[in-house]
């Protein structure tokens, strides 16, 4: 699948396009009573170490950066937990889809696919979108490598490929991402997308068009075993016009009035926790993997239609504390950092952010200084606990990041 057009739209993703399921399910708990230990950050193992993830056994390299608190979500599979937020959001849309394409024989025209496995090749979450060598996007400072030849998935785009050809032209894919990124109250570092593909052949697409027998998909010009010829201007029009469509449907539903061949089509991608959030004025990301019944009773729901209004459980008291660090010579990335504090401090932690940087006139070190926000999203927080959680930070900062505390 080559992307040859790109639009962020809000937080959607839109293309053009053309086709050229173990680590324990049960919820990680975060204890605050005891200090976590630095070597619980990761799940990186010297060369020759085996991590089991999903039932398959993983070989770990230099490459392999998972987290344990990542890990720890990996077949959770939230959207596939009935009742659930997300699981309301991926009903509503299959609903929609269900209803208002429908193929010759009266069945749905969208196929959907909502448990392929996370773990995928690093060939098919890039190389299989042509995605270059050198693209930023494949840095390991933004991924969660399993090992040099295998990943979690950072979209759901890792299955076009492998749908495209096994023959499908219609599908929606549904499932959890992983990214490396900053923490504040929109962003986790994994997430839900779900995915809509559609591919049209010649006939699809001008029967019905004035003169349309007359029309061609693609311009005369090169194509190569990756890639297709330039599409022309008729087909790319009725192509967009038809992803509009799609899209503005599917959000009147949601919302109300507020590479084949010899084929073209479009894809777009939706992320689940940001429209679950503004359709149920949910507030903070780290709600969706709460197991509080008040929480998750707020969803179960007769009709997934229903409105929803989420009811906050409490805005209990934030705890503020600052660390302050200076960074090595070398291979230091602030994700790094925010995938450290996660790790130790779990969904106990709101928010980071970086407040001041400062560089040395004589020895040109660089500082940084970060604001972490402790918050509790079911209880209240003393600051003792609070500090037993920091003081690990720092000390993991110091040991697995090479920094030299201002502690």
């Amino acid at each position: 699948m080559i992307c040859s057009t790109l639009r962020r739209v809000g937080h959607m993703h839109i293309y053009l396009v053309r086709k050229a399921s173990s680590v324990s399910k049960g919820h990680h708990q975060q204890t605050v009573g005891s200090r976590p230990a630095a070597s619980e950050f990761a799940a990186r193992g010297a060369s020759g170490n085996v991590l089991e993830l999903l039932g398959k056994s993983y070989p770990q390299d230099n490459y392999s950066n998972l987290s344990r608190k990542v890990l720890s979500r990996v077949g959770r599979n939230l959207h596939n937990q009935q009742h659930h937020p997300l699981w309301l959001i991926k009903e509503r849309v299959k609903e929609h889809f269900y209803q208002q394409y429908v193929g010759r024989f009266g069945t749905p025209l969208f196929s959907v696919y909502d448990d392929l496995s996370p773990v995928v090749t690093i060939w098919q979450n890039f190389d299989s979108l042509l995605i270059p060598a050198d693209h930023p996007s494949r840095k390991k400072g933004d991924n969660y490598y399993v090992n040099g030849t295998h990943m979690l998935r950072a979209h759901t785009s890792a299955h076009q490929w492998d749908l495209l050809h096994a023959g499908l032209d219609a599908f929606l894919v549904v499932g959890d991402v992983y990214r490396r990124d900053q923490i504040d109250s929109q962003h986790y570092p994994v997430f839900h997308q779900l995915e809509g593909v559609r591919l049209f052949s010649k006939h699809e697409l001008f029967t019905g068009i004035k003169d349309g027998e007359s029309l061609q998909l693609f311009e005369q010009s090169s194509r190569s075993a990756y890639k297709q010829e330039t599409h022309t201007m008729e087909a790319t029009k009725l192509v967009e016009f038809d992803l509009k469509q799609t899209l503005t449907r599917l959000v009147t539903h949601l919302f109300g009035d507020a590479g084949a061949q010899d084929q073209i089509g479009w894809a777009f991608g939706l992320g689940l926790e940001r429209l679950a959030m503004i359709l149920y004025d949910i507030p903070d990301i780290r709600l969706f993997w709460s197991e509080d019944e008040r929480f998750l009773k707020q969803f179960r729901v007769s009709d997934i239609n229903q409105k929803v209004k989420f009811q906050p459980l409490s805005k209990y008291p934030a705890v503020i504390n600052d660390i302050s660090f200076w960074l090595p010579s070398e291979n230091y990335t602030e994700n790094d950092f925010y995938d450290l504090v996660r790790t130790i401090g779990g969904d106990l932690v709101e928010k980071v952010e970086l407040i001041d940087k400062f560089e040395h006139p004589k020895t040109h070190k660089t500082s940084h200084c970060y604001r972490i926000t402790y918050r509790h999203m079911e209880r209240t927080l003393s600051q003792r606990e609070v500090r037993r959680v920091h003081q690990a930070v720092q000390e993991a900062a110091v040991q697995l990041l090479g920094v030299e505390g201002r502690f």
